[in-house]
């Protein structure tokens, strides 16, 4: 049996990996205004608490990472603010679990990665991150694997979910308000629901807390298959039983942004099912499993 902490769970993972929660399975999911990971004192005395309610319940625990400054733009601007919550927060949390010999799951980006490959990213491939959202998660991952913490960095991408802002809930409203939209098409990736993305978090937590934990520390976790933004957003149309005609295609030049984008950022999911963690399911069946539920309600609009 887990008891898992969640920094961060207000946002789309933290709030699938809170809805997953059983009685095998204990979350504890709080904000990030709950709980600041660049306070020592705050993450010693949460991760302390969560070792003693573990002890006493007869359970394991476990901390999930789920706090991170993900204002990707914002961040080219105020990377300084990005880089004490993805990195200085990592470092704090990661030494608070390795004093109490508590196991860290930490998340991470594909824009770590330059995303100049041409095939999908291997776990140990090299990183070049070339935003200021990238460089602070990949500060973060240093700090998280060097503190001493027993700890695995998930890489995972292109997340949305039922909370907050993200590419889906965009091209839902942008369907109702516009007759067409443009899209890029010159950037390729992994569409991944955060609900999958929770069950496969719980996955390898209860690999760890069984003795059975994967020996390679950086693993990828994305819903299997590629497409382009493009090619997301015409399926999110036809799931919306909207016409995807009137999605348009476009360049990156043509749809400018402060921060860089990677041009590919495909991660290979690989060593995660060598590790004997499930492969989560193809991207399009999960957003197609998303948007159903909504249907009904789309229609009698």
């Amino acid at each position: 049996m887990l008891s898992v902490l969640v920094p961060g769970g207000s946002g789309q993972l933290g709030g699938d990996l809170s809805a997953l929660a059983s009685p095998e399975v204990q979350v504890v999911a709080p904000s990030s205004s709950e709980l600041d990971v660049t306070s020592a004192g705050s993450v010693i005395a949460a991760v302390n608490a969560l070792a003693a309610a573990a002890a006493e319940a007869g359970r394991h625990p476990l901390v999930i990472n789920a706090a991170a400054y993900t204002a990707v733009d914002a961040a080219e601007t105020d990377e300084q603010r990005a880089f004490r919550v993805n990195a200085d927060g990592a470092r704090v949390l990661a030494a608070a679990c390795s004093s109490r010999r508590v196991p860290l799951i930490h998340l991470s980006t594909d824009y770590v990665f330059p995303g100049d490959s041409t095939r999908p990213y291997e776990p140990e491939d090299p990183l070049g991150p070339r935003s200021a959202y990238g460089r602070t998660k990949a500060a973060g991952e240093d700090a998280v694997l060097g503190s001493g913490a027993q700890v695995w960095v998930v890489r995972t991408a292109w997340v949305y979910g039922a909370s907050g802002t993200n590419f889906v809930e965009t091209m839902r409203r942008l369907e109702s308000e516009r007759d067409t939209l443009s899209v890029v098409d010159d950037q390729r990736g992994s569409p991944t629901w955060s609900a999958d993305l929770a069950a496969g978090l719980l996955n390898l937590a209860r690999t760890i807390a069984e003795g059975h934990p994967p020996q390679r520390r950086v693993l990828h976790c994305t819903n299997a298959g590629e497409t382009t933004w493009y090619g997301f957003a015409r399926a999110i149309f036809e799931e919306l039983g909207a016409d995807p005609d009137r999605v348009k295609p476009c360049t990156t030049a043509e749809f400018p942004r402060p921060a860089p984008r990677p041009p590919y950022s495909v991660l290979s999911n690989e060593a995660w099912t060598k590790a004997g963690l499930t492969e989560l399911r193809p991207w399009r069946d999960a957003l197609h499993t998303y948007l159903t539920p909504t249907l009904p309600e789309r229609q009698t609009r």
